[in-house]
């Protein structure tokens, strides 16, 4: 961002805007990018009013599901992380987000932190030993009770439900049940309708909540903690959840040494927690439960001052669907920047779609915001302007009147009272959109004053002002637009700050917090211009850039995609879940009939085998990867290798079993049976007829 003036009242005001940390299940899609711009932009604008604003971001590496998908992939989980989590930085950093630091939750200061964190609630009473058993959603990291159907009620694509029972830490969640209602009532949640809904979560009542897990090995490892004279049995890994949420507060140095605090450049930990006392989370719908109900009960708990603001965006859809690499229709964020413009994808996103609502994608749509709003709106107001003064005015504007600070509109020849009135009301009303994060209604109000802007020109005509020799109303036409395109500038420059420099530049003009000040805040406007020629804002597109059918994920997963056989030849995958082969003859022993409504709990999904090798001291079980079109492939152990070499395998369309309890074998887990046929003859996989979709529902 430009420099930052000293002069501004908001100085002393710190601020902290987060986004999500991004789990490094896959690589960051449009919904990443989305939260991530949301958050940027609120930086810029709080920056512009004169606030010290930290930026965090950064990735979440820990939990079940990552240490599926790197033993799926043959890697540890921390190289799976690393590959992952660098793609995140590497993104921000060509979209020009202006983060302040990136965490990572596999920091020694956030392990630190989170430790200490876990035993400050053991002290304060708030943590129980006992067992869990029920439901837990892998791909989300929840558990759920009472779901009939073995299916996650918040993941999209049925993802299956695992039944688990295990020794648990719990947190006592619904001791704060009546003091987050009281919370909510400050108005810290929006949209309003996402506040409702919170609120009607926890009215339902408030269940205490699991925050370890013993049966995986990819996590912050808990002290071991007595409890009520209670002494933990087994080795806990903190909930992904805790894990993560702390994010927030261990990146500004609380709960760890000095020396664990992050890079030399960034504030001193003890500076940087005053950070926390305003405090903006930028969250997506699915996640807001996490940081609206489990979050501020934990600081709570810790007797830390809870978050000002959680602001809750919704999904992008395309054509109604959430996106998801099993449907087929995830816009890969790095290909339509450069395609389209960085900041034109930027105001596209932020433009688009109400906040809090879903959006529904549309390359068409895009488009047309390009050619219609930014190229004939503000790109062309900008070229006539520096057409008109350069033909009229040799490139100079001059606001006329003495005593134009007491009386504005005088200084622009009088005539043009109602339309700097009118203008200047149009901006209160988008700033008041703007504190109630109605960034697309924000959006629209400026581009009002562009429409206003654009009609005084028709309205007024310049070229017959100067033909009937009217040069003061001339100067005054001028200054007027000059001044509402700069005002448009500086309220646009969250939204596209790099354009929005070249229209203040064009002028002599640039963005800091001193000259919003004078022209935003105070109404003042410039009197003075030397107009510099600037060549368009934007050029028109004729057409769609990217192919509709290609317009998905990264160019190394459709390569990925597209040598699968190859790359899975060299997967190595050093541990794995298990399950076997199911044959049709095994099932009819004990096939005494049943009713459909039995068959139906039954849940055959088609899976394709992407990686495959030999399970170390076994000469009967392979260890398979399976694309389930989850978010991660299934490792399941089958005990095919006498009937099937690997490289026989990779590639190939299975039937498998989806809802089985998780087996061990051989110190292995799986997840998954894949079913076959078997006579004197031998065994045979059961296959697919034709090419269907991973994950499609076998009945």
């Amino acid at each position: 961002m430009p420099k930052t003036s000293t002069t501004s009242s908001n100085k002393d005001i710190k601020s902290l805007i987060t986004t999500p940390i991004y789990y490094v299940n896959d690589v960051p899609h449009i919904g990443h990018t989305y939260s991530t711009i949301i958050a940027d932009m609120l930086k810029k604008y709080k920056w512009l009013r004169g606030e010290d604003v930290f930026l965090l971001t950064g990735t979440d590496e820990h939990g079940q599901k990552i240490e599926l998908s790197a033993k799926a992939k043959g890697k540890t989980p921390k190289q799976y992380a690393d590959e992952i989590s660098s793609k995140f930085r590497d993104l921000w950093d060509r979209l020009g987000i202006e983060y302040d630091y990136f965490i990572r939750t596999t920091d020694e200061g956030h392990k630190e932190a989170v430790a200490n964190v876990f035993e400050e609630m053991c002290k304060n009473g708030d943590v129980y030993l006992g067992e869990y058993e029920g439901d837990y959603c892998v791909s989300c990291e929840s558990y759920y009770t009472g779901v009939e159907n073995g299916k996650c009620p918040e993941c999209p694509g049925d993802k299956p439900l695992t039944k688990i029972k295990e020794e648990s830490y719990f947190f006592a969640l619904s001791r704060y049940e009546k003091r987050l209602l009281e919370w909510y009532k400050n108005g810290v949640i929006l949209p309003i309708h996402k506040r409702n809904e919170v609120i009607a979560f926890v009215e339902s009542g408030l269940k205490d909540l699991s925050i370890s897990r013993t049966s995986f090995e990819w996590g912050i490892k808990l002290p071991k903690v007595s409890v009520d004279g209670k002494t933990p049995q087994k080795e806990h890994i903190v909930y992904v959840w805790l894990d993560a949420l702390f994010n927030y507060l261990s990146a500004l140095g609380f709960y760890q040494k000095e020396k664990s605090s992050h890079n030399d450049s960034s504030p001193k930990s003890t500076d940087k927690k005053r950070y926390w006392e305003n405090a903006t989370h930028i969250v997506g719908k699915d996640i807001l439960r996490f940081h609206a109900v489990y979050w501020p009960a934990f600081l709570m708990s810790l007797g830390l001052p809870l978050p000002k603001h959680i602001y809750a965006h919704g999904w992008w859809l395309r054509d109604g669907q959430k996106m998801s690499k099993s449907l087929g229709n995830v816009i890969n964020p790095s290909e339509f920047a450069s395609a389209y413009g960085i900041e034109n994808l930027r105001f596209y996103l932020l433009r688009e779609a109400p906040f809090g609502q879903d959006g529904d994608f549309s390359q068409k749509a895009l488009v047309e915001r390009i050619n219609t709003e930014l190229s004939n709106d503000l790109g062309n107001l900008l070229n006539r302007l520096i057409g008109i003064s350069e033909k009229y005015t040799n490139l100079e504007i001059h606001l006329g009147g003495d005593d134009f600070s007491s009386n504005i509109a005088q200084g622009f020849g009088g005539r043009y009272k109602g339309e700097w009135e009118e203008a200047n009301a149009i901006f209160e009303s988008a700033e008041a959109k703007m504190e109630a994060v109605n960034i697309k209604g924000y959006i629209e109000d400026i581009w009002r004053v562009l429409h206003l802007a654009n009609a005084s020109v028709a309205k007024y005509e310049p070229w017959n002002l100067y033909k009937n020799g009217e040069i003061e109303a001339l100067n005054g036409l001028l200054a007027l637009l000059a001044n509402l395109l700069l005002k448009v500038g500086f309220m646009l420059f969250p939204v596209m700050p790099k354009t929005t420099q070249t229209i203040a530049r064009a002028f002599g003009v640039e963005i800091t917090q001193e000259d919003f000040r004078r022209l935003v805040v105070e109404n003042v406007p410039f009197r003075d211009l030397r107009v510099q020629k600037t060549p368009p804002l934007f050029s028109k597109i004729d057409g769609l850039l990217i192919d509709e059918n290609y317009a998905l994920e990264s160019k190394e997963a459709k390569q990925e995609s597209k040598n699968a056989h190859e790359k899975s030849k060299n997967t190595k995958i050093t541990s794995a879940k298990i399950d076997g082969v199911a044959t049709m003859q095994e099932i009819a022993k004990d096939s005494s009939q049943i009713g459909i409504e039995d068959f139906a709990k039954v849940d055959i999904r088609v899976g394709e085998i992407i990686s495959c090798e030999a399970l170390p001291k076994s000469n009967k079980l392979l260890r398979l990867g399976i694309d389930m079109g989850e978010e991660s492939p299934r490792v399941v152990l089958s005990g095919i290798a006498q009937f099937y070499r690997p490289d026989e395998l990779i590639g190939r369309q299975v039937c498998v079993v989806a809802n089985l309890k998780p087996a061990k074998i051989m110190g292995e887990f799986s997840y998954g049976m894949i079913l076959a046929s078997k006579d004197e003859n031998g065994l045979s996989l059961l296959g697919i007829d034709g090419k269907r979709k991973n994950g499609s529902k076998v009945s």
